[in-house]
């Protein structure tokens, strides 16, 4: 990261490359946990419903306490570390800092309430589907701005310097 603070972006080809190898890495990630959502459920509540409260129709059986609990042990770690490189990648750019403190606050704030969505649907209340909902694509918008400003970073730093 002290490449960033230093401005030594601008004249290392292999930090960029790097840099740029992981966002690649990144983007499958993104493209994976998108495919992984629709594989489970789909954009409209009932579908959220029948995979976290379990359906009669298709002898599912509601998410356990257990599967939850372990889904989320994984998650909060994964994702906590994923939006803490991307974020500190994303304050290095000459994004105005106002921008910058919202793009932070949406993807933390939706990782969060993307994790807590389906213990709300499946303890609290069914009404939260559309939260689920909601945090979900708010995730997935906030995670590819992210990497799209990124790059598009890297990539202005790279002609500046040649």
């Amino acid at each position: 990261m002290r490449f960033f603070v230093t401005g030594e972006q601008n004249r290392q080809l292999l930090i960029n490359t790097l840099i740029l190898m992981f966002l690649g890495y990144v983007v499958l990630l993104w493209l994976s946990n998108g495919l992984m959502y629709f594989h489970k459920m789909n954009l409209s509540a009932d579908s959220v419903l029948a995979y976290y409260l379990g359906s009669e129709q298709d002898f599912g059986q509601p998410r356990s306490y257990q599967s939850l609990l372990e889904v989320s042990h994984f998650h909060l770690f994964a994702m906590g570390m994923l939006i803490l490189t991307l974020t500190h990648l994303m304050l290095m750019t000459d994004m105005p800092t106002l921008v910058k403190v919202w793009l932070s606050v949406a993807v933390y704030g939706s990782a969060i309430a993307d994790e807590a969505g389906g213990w709300l649907v499946r303890f609290v209340h069914p009404h939260f589907a559309y939260f689920k909902i909601a945090a979900f694509l708010l995730l997935e918008t906030s995670l590819a701005v992210l990497i799209v400003v990124v790059i598009m970073s890297l990539i202005q730093a790279r002609r500046r310097a040649i």
